[in-house]
C-alpha cells in the first residue's frame, strides 16, 4: 500500500459522464463521454440523460484508472457530485461512487457542482498527462490567490463569488431569473441554430455586426443579474423584422436579409458580456479585489475570455481564465474540491443523497 493520497472523482451532474484521479495534488487523469442524443430535442432530457450515465459510467471510471495507471486498490477515497443538477444522473453518479466506496472500505466525499467549477483554476495536471494531451501543452496552470472573485456563469448559473478559501465562498451577486447559458442556448433555438447553442453563438458573432440589432439591458440593483428581459427584446427584435418583411419563419428572414444570424449573434453575446462584466466591474470596485476569475461553460465563450482580459489590462485586474478542458462540467474539478477536503478530513456519510437544487 501506498501513503500517497489517490481520490478517483465522479462527476454525473448533468449529461456529461466523468471521471478523473488526482493525486497528492496532482490530476492524472480526466475522461468524460458526452451525449449526442439530446441534439435532436433541442435541450437535455432528463430521463435520456440518466440512461445514458447508466452505460457510460463503467468504461469512464476504467479508463480514467487506466490512464493513470492507478488500481483501484490504492484508491485513498472516492469524490463525487453531490449537486447540483439533474436528480436522476446525480442518482446515477452516487450510487456509483457508494457502491465502489464500500466494497473498497474507503471513505466518500461530497462535492458541490458550482464549488468544483470554481476549484477549476487550482487545478494542475501532471506532467504525464500534459505530454499525452496536446491541449494541454503550452498553458501555464496559474491559481489565483485568496480572496478573489469569481464569475461563474453556466447554462444553470449566473453569479459573482466572493471567494476567501476553498471552504469559504460567498454569493455577492446572482440572476434573478434566467441564467446568461440559457439565454444563449434558448436565443440560438429561435435562430433555429443547433443545440447546444452557445458555441454556435461564440462562432457567428465574429462575423457579425453588434450594433445592428440594439437588445435592452436591464437595471437591477446591486450585484445581481436578469437576462428574462433580454431574451423577450431578441425574441421581439426578431418577430418585428419577421414582420417587416412579410415572412413567418427565421429561415425566410434569413435569405430576404443579409447576415442576419450572424449580427443577432454578434448583438445577443456582446449584450450579455457587457451586463456580466459591468456588475463584476463594480463588485471588484466596492470589494476592493483585483484578482478575478471565470468559471462555469460559458467561460469557454471566446468573446467572454477576450473580454475579461480586456477589462483587466483596463483596470488593473489579475485575471484568470481556465483552459478549456475544465471549463466545461468535468470531474478533474471534483477531484480537486475533493483533495482539499480530504487534507481536512471532510468525509460524507454513506446515506447521503444527491440534491437538484441548492447554492454555493
Amino acid at each position: 500500500m501506498t501513503n500517497k493520497i489517490t481520490i478517483l472523482s465522479i462527476e454525473s451532474s448533468c449529461d456529461d459522464t466523468s471521471a478523473a484521479v488526482i493525486r497528492d495534488g496532482l490530476l492524472l487523469s480526466n475522461v468524460t463521454a458526452s451525449q449526442s442524443v439530446h441534439e435532436e430535442f433541442g435541450g437535455v432530457v432528463p430521463e435520456l440523460a440518466s440512461r445514458a450515465h447508466q452505460q457510460n459510467i463503467v468504461p469512464v471510471v476504467d479508463a480514467s484508472l487506466r490512464r493513470a495507471g492507478v488500481d483501484k486498490r490504492e484508491l485513498s477515497a472516492i469524490a463525487f457530485t453531490r449537486g447540483p443538477g439533474l436528480l436522476g444522473s446525480l442518482l446515477v453518479g452516487t450510487s456509483f461512487a457508494k457502491g465502489l466506496a464500500l466494497s473498497l472500505n474507503i471513505p466518500l466525499i461530497e462535492v458541490n457542482h458550482l464549488q468544483g467549477h470554481i476549484m477549476a483554476h487550482f487545478v494542475h495536471p501532471a506532467g504525464s498527462m500534459i505530454s499525452a494531451n496536446p491541449k494541454l501543452q503550452g498553458i501555464e496552470f496559474k491559481h489565483p490567490d485568496y480572496p478573489f472573485l469569481c464569475l461563474l456563469v453556466s447554462g444553470g448559473n449566473s453569479q459573482i463569488v466572493l471567494v476567501r478559501a476553498f471552504n469559504d465562498m460567498q454569493i455577492i451577486g446572482q440572476t434573478i431569473d434566467d441564467a446568461a447559458g440559457e439565454a444563449f442556448d434558448k436565443c440560438a433555438k429561435v435562430l433555429g441554430l443547433p443545440y447546444p447553442g452557445g458555441p454556435h453563438v461564440d462562432r457567428l458573432a465574429k462575423l457579425g455586426d453588434p450594433k445592428r440589432y440594439p437588445l435592452a439591458k436591464p437595471n437591477i440593483p446591486g450585484y445581481d443579474y436578469s437576462f428574462s428581459g433580454l431574451k423577450t427584446s431578441f425574441l421581439y427584435s426578431l418577430r418585428d423584422q419577421m414582420q417587416a418583411e412579410g415572412v413567418d419563419s427565421i429561415d425566410a428572414l434569413a435569405e430576404k436579409v443579409p447576415n442576419l444570424r450572424e449580427d443577432y449573434c454578434a448583438a445577443l453575446q456582446t449584450t450579455v458580456i457587457d451586463i456580466l462584466l459591468r456588475k463584476l466591474k463594480k463588485a471588484a470596485n466596492d470589494l476592493g479585489i483585483r484578482q478575478v476569475a471565470l468559471a462555469g461553460g460559458v467561460s469557454a465563450n471566446s468573446g467572454l475570455r477576450a473580454a475579461l482580459l480586456d477589462y483587466a489590462r483596463r483596470y488593473h485586474w489579475q485575471a484568470f481564465i481556465p483552459p478549456f478542458s475544465f471549463t466545461t462540467d468535468n470531474a478533474a474539478m471534483i477531484a480537486q474540491a475533493a483533495y482539499y477536503k480530504y487534507l481536512d478530513g471532510e468525509f460524507c456519510p454513506i446515506d447521503a443523497a444527491p440534491y437538484a437544487k441548492t447554492t454555493i
